[in-house]
């Protein structure tokens, strides 16, 4: 489905969306999930990731296209991912046996040649598709897929549009980061100094405009200054929190979409794709690595907060309500979160709604964790752009120290005085880039 971007001002609450009167049941398997961005995807080697914590790979096969089976060999159940792709088949590590595109075994070197491929040597393939630069797996049946059902965004194709995206993983449950992203009020608070001044935090106007089955759809605005404009901020089921606006004034349209991944119990994954039709040049000459350094800070800042809030609610064992304190100026979207959890949310392998949770299937889990919970965020390596980014420094760097090295070493053996200061110079000229690439290098290794 598109995302479709109403008009506010003219909107009504209402308690319905339109297009789900006739279901009350959510089904987390019949849904699309983004699993990367296409630009992010490995070359010619699987890509390994998980669903709820069931196991996947990701190749392309001898025609490019993307195939996704369940990572596991139905040999001796090791992990397809660590093999290697071979003519557009995925070969297991272990003992070489071959898969191809709809999961089917086509070659056991331990077995016989006149012997058939046993009917059990087989895994299971999921439909997988690419839309708007992204890799969406269908979850479910691949009979059972509808590609309308793809939460895209019609401005991505509309001429004056750039955008840019970004991955990151977390060591945070995902209820918790759904709801941090319907919260708009925590902006000025805890992201002072960066995206947001504590002077401007103030009483929203917050209201729930559809809400149903497939999510719900809000607006809000500021409350200091009269007649602000309405920004929306809508929850589609079950991977995005998606916030558009206007800015009427000067023809201007900012938008942000925050595509949610469950990894597993307590690991998820976010797949943010900012968008807009002015001031469009520095997105377009600004290298993507250079975005990704200012909003992996944005992200360490909320990370300390939804760890320190996970692990609260977890000493307590209690439900959120029983802990949290809401307000309507603040609270309003992060609640309807929760609260659609409550009502529609029983279907998924864990969940902590409003009053009501389903945190774990192992009665261990569910015991209150009282060890400190580690602080994991997740990206250089995931994304495309950084990872080069940050191969290229420590080259860099090696590369430098090697050429102070020899100009000091020159110097040494340099007779005249005046050419020496000029390789001393050069010499600490290679220092200081060395310094400064290895500056950049540890700041992609904090991610």
């Amino acid at each position: 489905m598109t995302v479709e971007i109403k008009t506010p001002q003219a909107a009504q609450p209402t308690a319905t969306l339109p297009l789900a009167e006739q279901e009350e049941e959510f089904n987390w398997r019949q849904c699309w999930y983004p699993v990367t961005f296409v630009q992010d995807l490995p070359e010619n080697r699987p890509y390994s990731f998980s669903l709820y914590d069931e196991p996947f790979v990701l190749f392309r096969n001898q025609d490019k296209k993307l195939i996704c089976l369940t990572d596991r060999c139905p040999h001796r159940a090791a992990k397809l991912s660590d093999g290697q792709i071979l003519d557009g088949k995925i070969e297991c590590l272990y003992h070489g046996w071959q898969f191809g595109s709809e999961g089917q075994c086509l070659h056991i070197p331990q077995l016989p040649t006149d012997a058939k491929i046993p009917i059990k040597a087989c895994v299971q393939s999921f439909k997988v598709i690419e839309r708007q630069g992204m890799i969406w797996m269908w979850a479910g049946n691949a009979e059972a897929a509808d590609e309308d059902r793809i939460p895209t965004i019609p401005k991505l194709g509309k001429p004056g549009f750039v955008y840019s995206d970004k991955i990151t993983e977390l060591s945070c449950d995902i209820s918790y980061v759904i709801e941090h992203m319907l919260d708009p009020a925590h902006i000025h608070i805890a992201h002072h100094g960066n995206q947001g001044n504590r002077e401007k935090a103030q009483p929203l106007e917050m209201e729930i405009i559809e809400s149903s089955v497939e999510g719900f759809r809000g607006r809000f605005r500021e409350t200091r200054l009269p007649d602000q404009t309405w920004r929306n901020l809508d929850f589609i089921v079950p991977s995005l929190a998606h916030l558009h606006f206007p800015i009427p004034e000067k023809g201007w349209f900012f938008g942000q979409a925050f595509y949610f991944f469950p990894l597993g119990k307590g690991r998820c994954r976010i797949l943010t794709r900012s968008y807009r039709n002015f001031v469009t040049l520095p997105v377009k000459l600004m290298p993507r690595w250079w975005i990704h350094l200012k909003q992996n800070k944005i992200l360490e800042e909320d990370l300390a907060q939804l760890l320190g809030q996970q692990q609260e609610v977890e000493r307590l064992g209690q439900t959120i309500k029983q802990v949290y304190a809401p307000i309507e100026t603040c609270d309003t979207f992060a609640i309807a979160y929760r609260q659609w959890v409550d009502r529609y949310g029983s279907s998924l392998p864990f969940y902590r709604g409003y009053t009501t949770s389903k945190v774990s299937q192992n009665t261990e889990d569910c015991q209150p964790n009282l060890m400190p919970i580690e602080r994991s965020l997740r990206h250089t390596e995931l994304c495309s752009s950084c990872h080069r980014a940050y191969q290229l420094s420590r080259s860099l760097k090696q590369t430098f120290v090697v050429i102070a090295i020899f100009l000091a070493a020159l110097a040494i053996i340099t007779d005249d005085s005046r050419n020496q200061l000029i390789v001393v110079l050069f010499s600490l000229s290679a220092v200081a880039l060395a310094a400064l690439a290895e500056k950049l290098k540890t700041k992609f290794e904090r991610f």
